[in-house]
């Protein structure tokens, strides 16, 4: 089965060439804290806490490095109060364009993330501009040389969970959840030891874009670039098929 596999190729692909691949680590602390903060310091009775965790030990972030995120958010009372916010636009050539901001600083936030825009000759829309032109999935990366399961007995594991979708690709399987499923599939991934490089709710474009002018292509480098960097922007998602 396949459906999405360009996406979790374009995405490893910038991950794996990714200079700022530490930020990962501030990006899953901030939401530690905030899920703290919501639904208390035990995993096993807050599931979104229960989520970050997974995905912190996705991303291979040490356990006690969890565990003193955990603890300092419940016992820092006085811990900043950050929130969600999240801003659509455009880039070159209509290149659809989701910014996951978390931040103490709305303003600050938000005259940076239209200055991104900006600089690479795009342009910050309404709320929900382009959203409907992505699908709200779970997304879960298998790394193929970890994994000792045969991709049929691995695909029908997932399926069984309540997976929609499984894709072979060169050095990876990829599963797709419906986001209310996403959890169940984790769990039962990682009761069997499946090691998972990559296991999160995302947002994957329907349809991609190519880009052939110069010019727009380092515009939308610029643009994604500027937003990755910002200590703010947890997540940039985009439409735009990169070559290989």
């Amino acid at each position: 089965m396949s459906g999405h596999s360009k996406f979790a190729n374009i995405k490893h692909k910038k991950e794996k060439n990714d200079a700022k691949k530490g930020k990962i680590f501030t990006i899953i602390g901030r939401e530690i804290a905030v899920a703290v903060k919501e639904g208390g310091a035990d995993p096993a009775n807050n599931s979104k806490l229960r989520d970050v965790v997974a995905k912190a030990k996705a991303n291979n972030m040490p356990n006690d490095t969890i565990d003193r995120g955990i603890k300092k958010a419940a016992g820092d009372a006085n811990a900043m109060n950050y929130e969600y916010i999240t801003y659509e636009g455009y880039g070159p050539n209509g290149i659809a364009i989701i910014v996951d901001t978390l931040t103490d600083n709305k303003n600050r936030t938000a005259a940076n993330v239209r200055s991104a825009f900006t600089k690479g000759n795009g342009s910050i829309g309404t709320p929900g501009c382009v959203s409907f032109m992505f699908d709200k999935k779970g997304q879960i990366v298998i790394d193929k040389e970890e994994c000792s399961m045969d991709a049929d007995d691995l695909m029908m594991l997932a399926l069984d969970a309540g997976a929609e979708d499984f894709s072979e690709e060169e050095d990876s399987y990829e599963i797709i959840t419906d986001p209310d499923e996403f959890n169940t599939v984790r769990e039962v991934l990682e009761k069997e030891n499946v090691p998972m490089m990559d296991a999160e709710v995302t947002m994957i474009p329907q349809t991609y874009v190519t880009l052939t002018d110069e010019d727009a292509i380092k515009n939308i480098n610029r643009t994604i670039d500027l937003l990755e960097d910002d200590d703010d922007v947890q997540y940039v998602y985009h439409n735009w098929e990169e070559e290989e």
